[in-house]
């Protein structure tokens, strides 16, 4: 009998293996988001039959720890007990609960559960679930204000978005202000040159990609488009299959200026007449910036361009508080802007 030396039934098998795993952790996760969430209920209810809930909540909570490490072990503390009850009362209803129970890992779900506006919880969960986000990744997002970013770069003034918003996206959508680059482990204040800066996005391309969001693709740095007569260097050039269109990047370490904008403004018409394909939408470019002069914004092609923005980088990880401050000002500018 002769022995085929086609290799692909092993790998078939396995895939079956793999696959098989895969279904079996999706599974058991499922079942325990649901029990958790079932231990929460029970919780709630429990405490809801105390005259005084506060003191007789901690104490049952303590007991509960107690009683149910001894029999299953660890995965029973007194903090886990309170995420549990926590889980339930972010998500009262149990059709919900359904609805979330195979989607994200426990892990997920206990990030996502302590921001305290809806309709954030439901705009990361849905990016968790098309973007397969981690949780490291997922609590990276969360701690640098990522759904608020957005807001600010696309000019919404309000403090909450509708499910419909959601569903109509904009180019506005795919871009933050500011970006967060602390992946970079640039000293601050900052003392490097451009090249330095972009070297170092592309030695992070992977986490560079996470920053800028859903559907980019890198292409190239810096990209030679030419004409008849001379060469220019494009600092990075990256494909949205989401938009379908070219987004380049100029990098600056100072402070923006209208040479930089004259430069990103020829950039993009170069592009957009030699290297655009007649099925793609028209090229979208982004000063990255130290520094916003916001004169310049308002009196410059920038201010109603629909294909070029201005955003300012940090180098390092904000606080929370800075955050929101630099997000207000963002949101200050634009009422101003707007006359309100």
């Amino acid at each position: 009998m002769r022995l085929s030396n086609n290799n692909n039934y092993i790998i078939d098998i396995k895939k079956i293996l793999a696959n098989a795993r895969q279904n079996a952790y999706t599974s058991v996760n499922s079942i325990m988001v649901e029990a958790y969430w079932s231990i929460g209920k029970r919780i709630v209810e429990e405490e809801q039959n105390g005259f005084e809930k506060a003191n007789y909540g901690e104490s049952i909570l303590k007991n509960l720890s107690v009683s149910l490490t001894e029999e299953f072990g660890k995965g029973f503390s007194y903090a886990n007990l309170r995420n549990f009850r926590q889980f339930y009362l972010t998500y009262p209803d149990p059709m919900k609960c359904y609805a979330l129970r195979s989607k994200l890992t426990w892990t997920h779900h206990r990030l996502i559960m302590r921001v305290d506006n809806k309709e954030v919880r439901e705009f990361y969960i849905k990016e968790c679930e098309t973007q397969n986000w981690s949780s490291r990744i997922l609590e990276r997002n969360i701690n640098t204000l990522y759904y608020q970013r957005i807001l600010s770069s696309k000019g919404d003034l309000s403090e909450s978005t509708s499910k419909d918003d959601f569903e109509k996206q904009t180019v506005d959508d795919f871009i933050k202000d500011p970006y967060v680059f602390e992946f970079l482990n640039i000293p601050y204040p900052q003392n490097v040159t451009e090249l330095e800066i972009e070297t170092a996005l592309i030695n992070n391309l992977q986490s560079f990609l996470l920053e800028l969001g859903k559907g980019f693709s890198f292409v190239a740095r810096q990209f030679r488009i030419s004409t008849e007569t001379s060469h220019f260097y494009i600092d990075l050039v990256f494909y949205n299959y989401m938009l379908k269109c070219f987004v380049i990047f100029d990098l600056k370490t100072t402070k923006l200026s209208h040479q930089d904008i004259g430069q990103i403004d020829m950039y993009v018409r170069m592009f957009d007449d030699l290297k655009k394909q007649e099925n793609d939408n028209p090229t979208i470019g982004i000063l990255l910036c130290a520094e916003k002069d916001e004169t310049v914004v308002k009196y410059s092609i920038l201010k109603d361009s629909q294909q070029l923005f201005s955003t300012k980088y940090l180098s390092y990880l904000p606080t929370e508080e800075e955050l929101i401050a630099e997000i207000n000002r963002e949101k200050l500018i634009i009422k101003q802007q707007l006359g309100l």
